[in-house]
């Protein structure tokens, strides 16, 4: 027998972006009970919506043609896969330049460039990657629309940065929500990426008690998994700029304070006690 459609698919098959008028709302969903508020976040392709997304990421929308997919509420479109094969491949290019200190060292060793590629590769595209997909599970599980954007300005200055200097700071791009939303489930769909990074460096725990870096390869991805993890979700809940803990603060300060102390706590465990485990 063929899966059931869910219902809520009809909410997800067109690109708001390739639209002029405002998307189907979704007034009906619930939150713990309550009817959603009327503040709605919008973005829409030709009447300046998104604009501080577009600001910091440097990427404006363009007229395209309605693709219109008939999937499941997980579907990926082709757009998005792209934007995060992009921003995958050019996080990973800068991490292999900070492990040769820059563009030089990549040339004097290219072997330890590529391996160095391969490892972050590994233990960090795993932290980027569900991090921004949590996010995007959670804003559809609230009935709204979820896509990776990446940012390819933010991905040049990046790679740029790292071959220069051996320094990886980038803005690779974000998830852009589309949809009515009360001010907790917008503060839920932000906190979902830090709870992921605490989950993901969890499993890298679990790793090492359990003995598992005795194998060389894999205490050499470890290491990398447990900080990525650690400085990404402690990062993101900076109370700052379009970053996550911004989000969450505006919904409740006691919750933004025990995540940011959970995450924060993870760096500290990593300096006192990770060299000692492993």
């Amino acid at each position: 027998m063929a899966a059931k459609r869910d219902p809520r698919a009809s909410r997800l098959e067109a690109d708001p972006f390739d639209r002029s008028k405002s998307p189907r709302t979704h007034a009906r969903a619930r939150d713990d009970g309550a009817w959603r508020k009327p503040h709605v976040r919008v973005v829409l392709a030709n009447e300046g919506g998104g604009q501080p997304f577009f600001r910091i990421f440097g990427q404006q929308p363009q007229q395209r043609p309605t693709i219109v997919h008939t999937g499941s509420i997980w579907h990926f479109s082709k757009i998005e896969v792209q934007h995060l094969s992009q921003a995958t491949l050019a996080f990973t290019i800068a991490l292999a330049f900070m492990t040769t200190n820059g563009i030089w060292g990549a040339l004097a060793s290219p072997q330890t460039f590529v391996f160095g590629g391969i490892v972050y590769f590994l233990a960090l595209a795993p932290a980027f990657v569900l991090h921004e997909m949590a996010h995007k599970v959670a804003a559809r599980h609230y009935g709204c629309w979820a896509e990776f954007r990446a940012s390819p300005g933010g991905l040049r200055v990046g790679v740029l940065l790292a071959a220069a200097f051996g320094i990886v700071f980038m803005a690779p791009g974000a998830v852009m929500v589309v949809g009515n939303t009360s001010r907790s489930q917008f503060g839920k769909i932000a906190l979902a990426g830090p709870i992921t990074n605490v989950a993901l460096w969890s499993l890298g725990l679990g790793t090492v008690l359990m003995g598992a870096t005795a194998n060389p390869i894999l205490e050499v991805i470890i290491i990398p998994w447990m900080w990525g993890n650690a400085i990404l979700g402690t990062f993101n809940m900076l109370p700052f700029g379009p970053l996550d803990g911004k989000k969450i603060k505006t919904w409740s300060d006691t919750i933004f304070w025990v995540w940011f102390v959970i995450c924060a706590s993870l760096i500290w465990f990593n300096i006192e006690h990770l060299p000692s485990l492993l």
